[in-house]
């Protein structure tokens, strides 16, 4: 398997603690090929009816210590492993994060929710197996093979090359055989689950097509062929196990008769007492616990490849996208306590003819988009789906960097801010994370030092006050997963208290009330506008619901900015901005 950045750090960290491992494991197997060894060779002795068991008490002394050791050492070898292992894992879950934290807008750009997860929560794991069921077992195997042969050669140098050679089939022949059958029929099953999920969706979505066409028979008959194919597949799979388990086992047997055969002719020539010969044939069988794994073993090594594929490819994509921390497009990032005194309590937004798209031959995500926000104005973004919204709002939040044109706050392009940018921006989105722990905790999260005090205080600015105190745990109550003890509406605003304590200049909010009653929404938006006075607001939103409370409203579509202009302006320059705001029907409840 290739090696790669994932792999090659923590084989040289952890080099030493993997030569004792390997050790232990190789010697938990000497043992009990000791162990059959002199049980072989005591029962041998025994069966001749010894004078005195003196004759026979060291032998049953060994047997005693090879069966103890061999429990003691497989344990410490057990211990010593995972422990190296898990040492493993959570630096390479490190890793991972410091990958990922940096840049989370730039990633959920480009990759699905599900992916990263998938990362998370399989491919890491996945290295347990690497170390654990195939490096280790594949080198205790081979130096097992170097001592048995050596061993052997020291009575017959002929027969230990012809027990060499059948080993060899064991070690090499077998598993390289089993990993290019496995890996040829993974391929083809991945094909066809692919083919047989097509299908399916296909049918999902089309149904009443088959049904109306009158051909839903042949839609069943031709997904039941694609089963029986991927069926035919694993079946064969299985039977490739079963004949090379077969296989195995045959060499195994011949390794013994051959075994038994030599032993006797060695015997015959007085070269060995008659004792010798169980011995000789027993300490075979502990030994073929290291041979018989390795095809299994290495079967799974496409399974690892396409786990540290994946891990690869994010870490090039992070690495070498358009992200803010890339030296090639920004200049040294700034420190916290620089981004507070450029933009701490005023953080001019500008814009100047920024494009943007996420692959040289794909469309742009916008074009020449000139925004001026100025602190405390408050603009309304709007536009269907794939308008270029949220892509603008990851070019003000620093996750992206315009191919063409300039994104600044108080004059320092957004992407020198790094991490510090939620110093500067806070963001309301439509489903905020609200964690399974107090409603205090979940608030302070906008500021891990704020008091009791400040808590209670935000909590009455969104009107939470009363209900959160009326609770018989009041804001020591758990929220539950995703804060489902309370409505929608309720916990938008515990997450807008979160934004608030967090007391940033400028605030996204982005479509928050997806989902809301209408009188939700309007009790929602008016809160939030009466609590974020003197804040600029980013609102982006599908529809006009509150728009007359804006500054400046942007029409976007398909990347270009199409209308600009206050409510009125809109009201009074554009028809369709007046058909859409009608068709919003909106119900004011705000405050003049």
């Amino acid at each position: 398997m290739r090696m790669n950045p994932w792999l090659r750090p923590y084989i040289s960290s952890y080099f030493w603690r993997f030569v004792i491992i390997v050790a232990l494991g190789a010697l938990t197997l000497l043992t009990a090929s000791s162990l059959m060894y002199t049980s072989g060779y005591l029962i041998s002795k025994s069966a001749l009816r010894p004078e005195n068991i003196l004759m026979v008490y060291v032998q049953i002394v060994l047997v005693r210590t090879f069966g103890t050791s061999r429990s003691v050492i497989h344990y410490v070898e057990r211990l010593v492993g995972h422990d190296t292992i898990l040492r493993i894992l959570s630096k390479m879950r490190v890793q991972l994060y410091r990958i990922l934290e940096p840049q989370a807008l730039f990633i959920s750009s480009r990759f699905r929710t599900g992916d990263i997860l998938g990362v998370l929560s399989d491919d890491i794991e996945k290295l347990q197996d690497v170390y654990l069921r195939t490096i280790f077992p594949s080198v205790i195997a081979l130096v097992l093979y170097i001592i048995s042969i050596t061993a052997l050669g020291q009575f017959d140098v002929r027969f230990a090359l012809v027990m060499a050679l059948y080993l060899f089939i064991l070690i090499f022949i077998l598993p390289w055989i089993s990993l290019w059958v496995t890996k040829t029929k993974n391929k083809q099953a991945h094909r066809k689950h692919g083919r047989l999920y097509q299908t399916l969706t296909d049918a999902v979505l089309g149904m009443s097509d088959w049904v109306i066409s009158g051909r839903p028979s042949q839609f069943v008959h031709t997904y039941e062929q694609d089963e029986l194919e991927l069926a035919r597949i694993d079946r064969k799979l299985s039977a490739w196990s079963r004949w090379r388990n077969l296989i195995g086992q045959g060499v195994v047997s011949v390794i013994v008769v051959s075994m038994l055969y030599w032993a006797g002719q060695q015997y015959a020539e007085g070269l060995i007492p008659s004792t010798m010969i169980a011995a000789f044939v027993l300490v075979i069988f502990p030994l073929m616990d290291a041979f018989l794994p390795l095809s299994e073993a290495v079967e799974k090594i496409p399974r690892y490849q396409g786990s540290y594929a994946r891990l690869e490819e994010l870490d090039n994509s992070v690495g070498q996208g358009k992200v803010a921390i890339n030296r090639e497009h920004t200049e040294m990032l700034i420190s916290k306590e620089e981004t507070l005194a450029v933009a701490g309590s005023n953080a001019h937004i500008r814009i100047d003819q920024a494009s943007y798209r996420y692959d040289a031959t794909a469309p742009w995500s916008f074009e020449n988009i000139t925004l001026n926000i100025p602190q405390g104005k408050k603009v309304a973004i709007i536009g269907r789906s794939g308008a270029g919204k949220s892509t603008l709002l990851k070019l003000i939040q620093g996750a992206i960097i315009p191919e063409e044109g300039t994104a600044t706050i108080q004059g320092v392009n957004v992407d020198q801010f790094g991490e510090h940018i939620p110093s500067l921006i806070a963001v309301l989105n439509q489903s905020p994370h609200l964690f399974d722990t107090t409603v205090s905790n979940n608030i302070r999260l906008g500021k891990l030092d704020a008091s009791d005090e400040e808590i209670s205080n935000v909590s009455g600015k969104v009107k939470m006050d009363s209900l959160i105190e009326s609770l018989p745990e009041g804001y020591m109550t758990h929220m539950h997963e995703t804060g489902q003890r309370f409505s929608g509406g309720e916990r938008q605003r515990i997450a807008l208290a979160r934004v608030l304590l967090q007391d940033t200049p400028v605030v996204i909010l982005d479509e928050p009330t997806v989902g809301l009653d209408p009188r939700t929404e309007n009790e929602l938006l008016s809160t939030i506008f009466e609590t974020l006075q003197g804040k600029s607001l980013i609102w982006v939103t599908h529809h006009l619901v509150g728009a007359e409370h804006m500054d400046e409203i942007i029409f976007m579509e398909k990347g270009k900015i199409e209308m600009r202009g206050s409510h009125a302006e809109l009201m009074e320059t554009y028809p369709r901005y007046r058909n859409l705001y009608h068709l919003d029907r909106p119900k004011s409840f705000f405050k003049a």
